[in-house]
């Protein structure tokens, strides 16, 4: 039994979510393989075989791959696929595109967003936004499996010799599919979803020009990435990219304030694992202060400036 993980990456170094999706590689036992598919990825492909339990790294250069294209990509994941029992993927936007599209190739059925490996068939995943957790088995030949990395502590370097590196021939791509360009925003703040500290807020903040007047201090005192709940960006106060839930992104930090954020069941879906949660809210009652390891009741307004003085 050979594990194969799909490596998220620019090009230029691995995504950090790729490091969680190999720790439940790992878990469902057998040979870890990753699969680096890029242009000009060589350093990417050194820095995968030095995580610890991967035994092999298989790189395929070729131009198509540059922009990860998601059809280019599967065309390349179902060349090698028939020496693999699983495959997996991070549950990220590359990987929730990537995925489902080899589980279609392959016709299989995709395990989606699992959070705990029972056995190398047997996978622990949520359903309900996080209310009910759902133990599944696959007894499909190839167990084609995206990974809610929350649920998984990031491997790390083995310190050891790196893993052989493979360097594979690229398949002809299907070219139904031509990559244009790409807009993307520049934020000098850590991403969201690989941020230590997350200051999040919500539609109590009441306008976009207050969001940034009361959070953006306290996140520049705190390094910390800025988020908000789907209430607070539905009315223009953030930017979708900032959305925290189920619908937006799933995030597990060290640390996450949430100040002025209600705790809807899909808010607390996309955050309910970070390792410390501090809750600002006036209202006694928010759901928000059930999985807060700290609350506070209190008006943000006065609240959030006050902790900013004293930091």
């Amino acid at each position: 039994m050979t594990v194969l993980v799909f490596a998220e990456h620019d090009n230029t170094s691995l995504k950090p979510a790729t490091l969680n999706t190999i720790t439940a590689a790992l878990a469902c036992g057998g040979d870890v393989h990753v699969l680096v598919a890029g242009h000009n990825a060589s350093a990417v492909a050194a820095a995968a075989a030095l995580v610890a339990g991967v035994a092999k790294v298989l790189h395929i250069d070729a131009e198509s791959l540059a922009h990860a294209v998601a059809e280019n990509v599967t065309a390349q994941i179902e060349a090698v696929v028939a020496n693999y029992s699983h495959i997996l993927f991070a549950a990220t936007a590359s990987g929730k595109n990537i995925a489902p599209r080899v589980a279609a190739r392959l016709d299989v059925a995709q395990v989606s967003d699992i959070t705990k490996v029972f056995s190398a068939d047997t996978f622990e995943r949520p359903i309900y936004a996080g209310n009910a957790m759902a133990t599944v088995q696959s007894l499909d030949a190839t167990r084609v499996i995206t990974v809610r990395t929350t649920g998984f502590d990031a491997a790390a370097q083995s310190g050891q010799a790196p893993a052989a590196i493979e360097v594979i021939a690229a398949v002809a791509v299907p070219g139904s599919t031509t990559y244009l360009g790409s807009e993307i925003a520049k934020n000098d703040r850590p991403e969201l979803t690989a941020a230590k500290v997350i200051v999040s807020g919500g539609r109590a903040l009441g306008s976009s020009e207050k969001f940034m007047a009361v959070m953006t201090p306290l996140a520049d005192k705190l390094g910390a990435a800025l988020g908000a709940s789907r209430a607070a960006v539905d009315a223009g106060y953030a930017p979708n990219d900032w959305q925290v839930g189920q619908t937006g992104k799933i995030v597990a930090p060290q640390l996450y304030i949430a100040a002025g954020i209600s705790g809807a069941i899909q808010h607390l879906a996309g955050m309910k694992d970070s390792k410390v949660i501090v809750a600002i809210n006036k209202d006694p009652e928010a759901p928000i202060f059930s999985v807060a390891d700290y609350g506070l009741e209190a008006d943000l307004f006065a609240a959030v400036p006050e902790l900013v003085a004293a930091l």
